[in-house]
C-alpha cells in the first residue's frame, strides 16, 4: 500500500522534510536567544533609567570607556557652557526624521576638566551646508547641568563615515578622544544627551528617552518556527495517506474495469 514512498519523488520529498524540520527548531532557538538578548538589553535601559542621578565624575572620566551598564544613567554635573568651541553633529534627525544637526558644547567642570553634552537637535535651515548654522545659546554662568550618559561614538558601532575635510566647526561623530585633541583639554569619556535645564523655547529639540526593542516579537517568531516544524511531519502524513487513498481508488477502478462481464 506505502511502496510508492520509495518512489524517487516521495524519497525527496522525505528528505526535504527531514531537513526541515531540524532547520526550523534551529530557527526557533536562535530567535528565541534573540528574545533574550533585547529583554536583557530592555532590562539594562530600565535599570540605568530608573538609577538615582549622580555626579558625572562617579561614572567617568579622562580616557574612560562607557559601559554598556552605564550608559544611559542619570548625571549631574556643574560648571559652565563654553559656547566658543561649540560643534554641530551633521545629518541628524529629530523625533520626525527631519534632519539637521545635534548641537555639542563643551561643558567646563569646576576642577578644569570637559564634558561633552549633546544639548539637542536643531535644523539644518542655514544659507547652505557648509555655513554654520544658528545655534540657540545655553544658559550663561555656572549652572548644574543633568543628562543621560553616553559612549563615545564610533564608526563601528554606529555606521557612521567619519568624513574628513568638513566645514570648520563640524563634525560626524561624538567622541571624546578626538574631542580632546581639538580642545587641547581633559575631556571626561562619552558624553551626555542634556534633559535639563529644558531650553528656552524648546530649542534646541531635547533628544527622547530610548525606546524599548521589540524583544515579544522574537519570541512569537520562535514560537512559529517551532509550530512549523511541528506542522512538517503533520503535512508529510497527511499527503502520504492522501496518496495512499488515490492509488487504492485508482487500483479498484482499474479492477473493476479489467474484470470479466457476468453472462
Amino acid at each position: 500500500m506505502y511502496r510508492f514512498l520509495l518512489s524517487r519523488q516521495w524519497v525527496i520529498l522525505t528528505l526535504v522534510a527531514l531537513l526541515l524540520i531540524p532547520t526550523m527548531i534551529r530557527l526557533g532557538i536562535w530567535q528565541m536567544h534573540r528574545y533574550e538578548e533585547r529583554s536583557a538589553r530592555n532590562q539594562l535601559v530600565a535599570d540605568a533609567l530608573g538609577a538615582q542621578p549622580a555626579p558625572v565624575e562617579k561614572l567617568t572620566s579622562p580616557g574612560h570607556t562607557v559601559t554598556s551598564k552605564e550608559r544611559y544613567r542619570t548625571v549631574t554635573a556643574e560648571g559652565r557652557f563654553d559656547t566658543d568651541r561649540e560643534v554641530v553633529v551633521r545629518r541628524r534627525v529629530n523625533a520626525d526624521e527631519e534632519v539637521g544637526f545635534h548641537v555639542l558644547t563643551p561643558f567646563v567642570l569646576t576642577d578644569g576638566k570637559v564634558l561633552l553634552v549633546n544639548r539637542g537637535w536643531i535644523p539644518a535651515d542655514g544659507p547652505t551646508q557648509t555655513a554654520f548654522p544658528k545655534v540657540p545659546a545655553p544658559p550663561s554662568g555656572r549652572i548644574t547641568v543633568t543628562g543621560r550618559l553616553m559612549p563615545d561614538e564610533t564608526t563601528e558601532a554606529s555606521g557612521i563615515k567619519n568624513l574628513k575635510g568638513l566645514p570648520d566647526r563640524q563634525v560626524m561623530l561624538i567622541n571624546s578622544g578626538q574631542e580632546a585633541q581639538r580642545l587641547d583639554a581633559r575631556v571626561l569619556g562619552g558624553y551626555i544627551v542634556q534633559t535639563a535645564p529644558e531650553p528656552r523655547d524648546d530649542t534646541p529639540e531635547l533628544i527622547g528617552k530610548p525606546g524599548n526593542e521589540n524583544a515579544p516579537l522574537n519570541y512569537a517568531y520562535a514560537i512559529q518556527w517551532w509550530l512549523f516544524a511541528a506542522g512538517v511531519p503533520v503535512g508529510w502524513f497527511v499527503l502520504a495517506r492522501r496518496e495512499a487513498r488515490e492509488r487504492d481508488r485508482a487500483a479498484a477502478a482499474q479492477e473493476t474495469e479489467t474484470a470479466p462481464a457476468p453472462v
